[in-house]
C-alpha cells in the first residue's frame, strides 16, 4: 500500500520526479523517515511539505540534512527560495492535480495524507516513549485527572438528585411496581407496535449493560475506593431504577418514525421534542458524547480489552509467547482474540438491530443465569463470611479516615465516586443508552416500556453486580495490590469456587468473553443511532461508520487497560449530563403520564 501510494501521488508531479534514486528494497524505510520531523510552521502542512521535500530532491538541490525540524530552517540548502518552492509545489497540486482528475484525486490525496501523518506522527511518538519524554503511565495521569473532573462531586449530585427527584416523585415505584415490572418483562403486550418485543428490547439494552462492568467494572471500583463502594453502586443502582424508568417512558411517549417506517428514539428525541426545538442542541450534544462512548469507550475498547485480558490471564499468563506489532510486543492469545471478536462482531452488526435483538434473546438471559449461579457458588461456599463482608462494606462507604497513599479526600469520597462512576458504566441509568432500545420496543403504553426498561438496572446492579462485589471482598482479592481489573475477580473464582484454578479461570473468562460481546453489539447499534441523529440519518454514513465500529473492536486490545477505563469514564460522565438534565426538566411529563397509567390500570382499562 506505502509503494502504491507513493506511485500514485508521483504520477500526478512533473517527470523531473521520476528521476528520484529510491532503491525499491529500501521504499519502506524511506517512507517512514520521510514523515518524521519534517520543518512545519503555520504555512505548511503534512502534505505540501513531503511534496516540497520531492521537488528538492527532483531539482538536485543538496540539502545537508536529511530531516529538517523547527527551528532549522537555514539548513534547507536553497532556503531563500523556500516560499517560491511551496507556492509552485501548490500551485501544481491544485491546478494541475486536481483539475486533471477530480472526485478520485479526493481519496487519493486524503489516503496520502492519512498515511504520511500517520507515519509521521507515530515514529515520533515512538521516539518518545523510547526516550522516556512520553509513558503510558504519563498519558493515564493526564486521562485520570480529566476524568477526577468529570466525575467530581458535581455530576455524583447530580445523577443522584436526579434518581431522588423521580422516586419521590413516584412515590418510590421501583419498590412498589418491581414486581409488575418483572411480570411485563416476560409478557409482550398484544397490538403493540414497534419493531422488537419489549423482551427483546430489554435483551438488547441488557446486552449493552451487562458486559465488563459487571466483573472488571465492580473489580476495578473496589480495588480503587475500598469495600465500601460496593454500598453506594448499591445505593446509585436503586435510586437509578427510577431513571431508567424515566428513560424508558420518555424514548416510547417521544419516539418517531423515519421516511423508512423505522423506529427512532432515544435521548435527542424527548430532549428535542419534549423539550421543544431550542433544545435541539442539547440532544446533538448527547449524541455527540454517545457517538464517542461507544467508538472510544463502554461499547468498544473497554469490551475488548476485557475479553482479550481475560484470555492472556488463562491462556498466556507469563505472556511467554509474543510478537511485535509497529515496535510494540503483544501476545499471540492478544491478536488471535482480538481477531475471533472482531470477526463475529462483523457478522452481527450488518444486520442492523433485527439481528443483535435476535441474538441478544437468545444469549442475555443464559449467560446471566450461569455467572449468577457461579457466585452464589461462591457466596454459599464462604456464608459464614458474610457478616465480615458486610461490615467493611458499611464501615468503607462512611468513613472520614484520610484516603490511604497520601491521596486528597476521605475513603468515603473514593468510595462514593468509584461506586456511582462504576455503577453508570454497569447499569448505564441516566446514560441515555437504554432508552435508545427501549423505542424500538412493540408498545403502545410508555410506563409500560419504563417498567421493563427499570428492570435491566435491577438485574444488572441489584442482583449481579452484588454477586461479584461480595465474591470480591469475601476472598479478599481487592486487597492484593499486584492484581488488576479482571485479575481481581478472576482470583476471587480461584479461592471461592469448588474447583480447581483452571476450571475456575475458564469459566469467567468465558463468561466474561460472552458479557463484553454483547456489550459491544449493543453499544453498535446505540452510537449508529447517535450517529444517524448527527447526520440527519444518512445510510452512506452510517454504513461506512459500522466498518468504522469494527476497526475500533480490533485496535481495542493493543490499548493500554487503565487509559481505557478511565476514557471511557469520561464519555459515561459527559453523556449523562445533558440526558439527566432533559430528564429533570421533563420529571413533571413522567409523573402525570405514570399517574394517568395507573388510574387506567386499576380501572381494568389498560391490556396487560
Amino acid at each position: 500500500m506505502v509503494f502504491t501510494t507513493i506511485l500514485l501521488l508521483s504520477s500526478f508531479l512533473s517527470n523531473g520526479f521520476q528521476e528520484l534514486h529510491i532503491r525499491i528494497q529500501h521504499l519502506c524505510h524511506f517512507y517512514r523517515n520521510l514523515g518524521t520531523d519534517i520543518y512545519s510552521d503555520s504555512e505548511h502542512n503534512m502534505l505540501t511539505n513531503v511534496l516540497n521535500y520531492f521537488y528538492q530532491n527532483r531539482s538536485g538541490a543538496d540539502i545537508e540534512s536529511k530531516y529538517i525540524t523547527s527551528g532549522e530552517k537555514d539548513k534547507l540548502a536553497h532556503a531563500g527560495v523556500h516560499k517560491t518552492d511551496m507556492g509552485y509545489v501548490q500551485n501544481k497540486w491544485k491546478n494541475e492535480y486536481l483539475s486533471d482528475y477530480g472526485n478520485t484525486t479526493d481519496k487519493i490525496q486524503v489516503c496520502t495524507f492519512i498515511l504520511l501523518t500517520f507515519t509521521q506522527k507515530y515514529d515520533i511518538i515512538l521516539t518518545k516513549f523510547k526516550t522516556g519524554d512520553v509513558s503510558m503511565d504519563k498519558i493515564n495521569d493526564i486521562i485520570s485527572q480529566i476524568d477526577s473532573y468529570v466525575w467530581g462531586l458535581p455530576l455524583i449530585i447530580l445523577i443522584m438528585a436526579c434518581g431522588v427527584i423521580l422516586s419521590v416523585r413516584l412515590g418510590f415505584l421501583q419498590v412498589r411496581k418491581l414486581g409488575k415490572a418483572l411480570k411485563y418483562m416476560v409478557r409482550n403486550e398484544e397490538g403493540g407496535s414497534g419493531e422488537v418485543s419489549s423482551f427483546a428490547a430489554l435483551c438488547t439494552a441488557l446486552s449493552a449493560t451487562v458486559g465488563t462492568g459487571n466483573i472488571v467494572g465492580v473489580a476495578t471500583a473496589i480495588a480503587a475506593g475500598g469495600a465500601g463502594a460496593l454500598f453506594w453502586m448499591e445505593l446509585a443502582a436503586f435510586l437509578g431504577m427510577a431513571t431508567k424508568y424515566a428513560e424508558g417512558l420518555l424514548a416510547v411517549k417521544y419516539r418517531v418514525r423515519d421516511e423508512n417506517g423505522n423506529i427512532l428514539g432515544g435521548p435527542f428525541y424527548y430532549i428535542e421534542n419534549g423539550l421543544g426545538k431550542k433544545w435541539k442542541w442539547l440532544g446533538k450534544t448527547f449524541a455527540l458524547f454517545g457517538l464517542l462512548a461507544g467508538i472510544m469507550g463502554i461499547g468498544t475498547i473497554t469490551q475488548i480489552n476485557g475479553i482479550t485480558s481475560a484470555a492472556n490471564t488463562f491462556f498466556d499468563p507469563e505472556q511467554s509467547h509474543t510478537v511485535t506489532i509497529l515496535g510494540m510486543e503483544y501476545t499471540w492469545t492478544t491478536v488471535i482474540a482480538g481477531a475471533l471478536i472482531t470477526l463475529l462482531t462483523a457478522l452481527i452488526v450488518i444486520g442492523g438491530i433485527k439481528r443483535i435483538a435476535t441474538v441478544s434473546e437468545v444469549v442475555v438471559p443464559v449467560m446471566i443465569v450461569a455467572y449468577a449461579g457461579c457466585c452464589l457458588t461462591i457466596i454459599f461456599c464462604h456464608i459464614t463470611e458474610i457478616p465480615t463482608a458486610l461490615s467493611s462494606i458499611i464501615k468503607g462507604a462512611f468513613s472520614l479516615k484520610a484516603a490511604a497513599g497520601g491521596a486528597a479526600g476521605t475513603v468515603m469520597m473514593y468510595a462514593m465516586k468509584s461506586g456511582v462512576a462504576r455503577g453508570i458504566f454497569s447499569n448505564e441509568a441516566g446514560l441515555g443508552s437504554a432508552p435508545i432500545a427501549a423505542a424500538a420496543a412493540k408498545t403502545n403504553e410508555p410506563v409500560r416500556q419504563g417498567l421493563v426498561t427499570m428492570t435491566g438496572t435491577f438485574i444488572d446492579t441489584i442482583i449481579v453486580c452484588t454477586m461479584t462485589g461480595l465474591a470480591i471482598i469475601m476472598s479478599g482479592s481487592h486487597n492484593t495490590s499486584e492484581l488488576k481489573g479482571v485479575m481481581i475477580t478472576m482470583d476471587a473464582f480461584d479461592y471461592g469456587l469448588p474447583f480447581s484454578e483452571r476450571i475456575s479461570s475458564f469459566i469467567l473468562m468465558s463468561c466474561l468473553a460472552v458479557f463484553a460481546f454483547t456489550t459491544i453489539l449493543g453499544w453498535n447499534y446505540y452510537s449508529e443511532r447517535c450517529l444517524s441523529y448527527l447526520t440527519g440519518a444518512n445510510k452512506k454514513i452510517t454504513g461506512i461508520y459500522r466498518w468504522v465500529y469494527i476497526a475500533a473492536v480490533f485496535i481495542g486490545p493493543y490499548l493500554a487497560v487503565e487509559a481505557v477505563w478511565n476514557l471511557a469514564d469520561i464519555f459515561n460522565g459527559l453523556m449523562a449530563i445533558p440526558n439527566v438534565v432533559a430528564i429533570i426538566l421533563l420529571s413533571g411529563v413522567i409523573s402525570s403520564e405514570t399517574k394517568d397509567y395507573l388510574t387506567r390500570l386499576k380501572a381494568g382499562k389498560v391490556k396487560e
